[in-house]
């Protein structure tokens, strides 16, 4: 599979399952295929980071969608949640910047070997701490999206070590939820699903495919405007 096609998957994921809550008011079935999404975007993001021309100019455009997609994504949530959250641009954005710091670090050169060592574990720590930073400002999927990014970034040379430690995240993720004992065969569904999406991803062939451009930055906030207005309308006529 081209980038193309993996991001026309993760596009129909997620907007099965924003629709999960217009169509029937609520979580269904469609959150389900919804869980391939997002591991498809951290992937690619994790495949943007080497690939890309410019990343100052890719950084500013994740930050620039993060801020412009704010509001449709709060308009979007309030039919569901009360609580306020930060638009998934903001978690790929913290994602791309703990892979950035990581790979600077581990790249300079060091005379002492060690010194080496203790610099990638400060890296590791950096990681971790943008990792919590996305979790205690409630970005979209919090620590767990900015992980899988990384996770995606340093196994990129091994597929079965980087669809291991995808499938171990995904599990710790969601285990919590498992044990508490509260609506836990449709948290077993959702981490099954969630780590389904490493298959497309392990068919991806290096291969860009057609040049989606601006259109995935600009299909989420205009998506999720678009779900908000049917919705508005349709709670209008019930």
């Amino acid at each position: 599979m081209s980038a193309f096609i993996l991001k026309v998957i993760a596009l129909i994921s997620m907007t099965l399952d924003h629709s999960s809550y217009v169509i029937f008011r609520g979580f269904s079935f469609l959150n389900y295929i919804g869980r391939f999404a997002f591991p498809i975007f951290a992937f690619q993001i994790s495949e943007g980071y080497i690939y890309t021309k410019s990343l100052k100019k890719y950084f500013f455009r994740l930050f620039c969608f993060a801020l412009i997609s704010q509001l449709p994504f709060m308009l979007f949530t309030s039919m569901h949640s009360a609580s306020l959250h930060l638009n998934i641009f903001f978690t790929l954005f913290l994602g791309l910047l703990a892979i950035l710091i990581f790979d600077k670090l581990n790249k300079l050169e060091y005379k002492n070997i060690y010194l080496h060592y203790f610099y990638n574990f400060i890296g590791l720590i950096a990681v971790l701490l943008i990792a919590m930073l996305s979790e205690f400002s409630h970005c979209d999927y919090g620590y767990y999206g900015v992980l899988i990014i990384f996770v995606f970034h340093l196994f990129k040379n091994n597929k079965l070590l980087m669809s291991t430690a995808f499938v171990l995240s995904t599990i710790f993720y969601y285990l919590p939820n498992i044990l508490r004992g509260l609506n836990t065969m449709i948290y077993i569904f959702i981490t099954l699903c969630t780590c389904f999406s490493i298959v497309f991803i392990d068919l991806y062939n290096n291969k860009k495919g057609k040049d989606t451009k601006y259109f995935l930055y600009l299909f989420y906030p205009l998506h999720l405007i678009l779900l908000y207005i049917i919705n508005y309308f349709m709670a209008i006529r019930l």
